[in-house]
């Protein structure tokens, strides 16, 4: 089963580059990983069949704490972030990724995972807070925990 890791983010909003943070460490360990930044529709040129989607971005929530991660997997992900806070341009990535799964049927059949990464901060900078900078060692964990090595 192939995997393929969406970073997303951007990094020059503070916490909210964190996927893109957390992407580049599993792309060093030898991950299938793709920035797609804020453009969640990259993943058109780029998607090759994979079987295990595994999505990393931050989130805002006013019930968990900054630096805390979810995972959520299949619909919960959809149930669970319908109000997705951030748009890429018109469209969230979360709506993106459905319209996506809508016209590839391959798409549709994987196995999605989203991690998300409670972000602190979402304002102009390049440094993460020190709570999601501390998460990132979890999120990479969490990748180790669900792609089994070589996959």
């Amino acid at each position: 089963m192939g995997t393929l890791i969406l970073a997303l983010g951007n990094e020059l909003m503070r916490d909210d580059g964190v996927g893109l943070k957390a992407g580049r460490i599993l792309l060093e360990k030898g991950y299938n990983v793709l920035e797609v930044g804020t453009d969640i529709f990259l993943l058109v040129n780029h998607y090759s069949g994979e079987e295990r989607i595994i999505i990393i971005d931050a989130i805002l929530s006013d019930e968990l704490r900054p630096g805390e991660v979810i995972h959520l997997q299949g619909i919960e992900i959809f149930e669970k972030l319908k109000g997705e806070i951030r748009s890429a341009h018109f469209m969230g990535a979360i709506d993106g990724l459905k319209l996506l799964m809508a016209l590839d049927e391959r798409l549709a059949k994987a196995e999605i995972h989203f991690i998300g990464i409670v972000a602190k901060e979402i304002n102009l900078g390049m440094e993460l807070s020190e709570e999601v900078e501390g998460a990132i060692p979890k999120v990479v964990e969490l990748v180790e925990k669900l792609v089994p090595p070589g996959q």
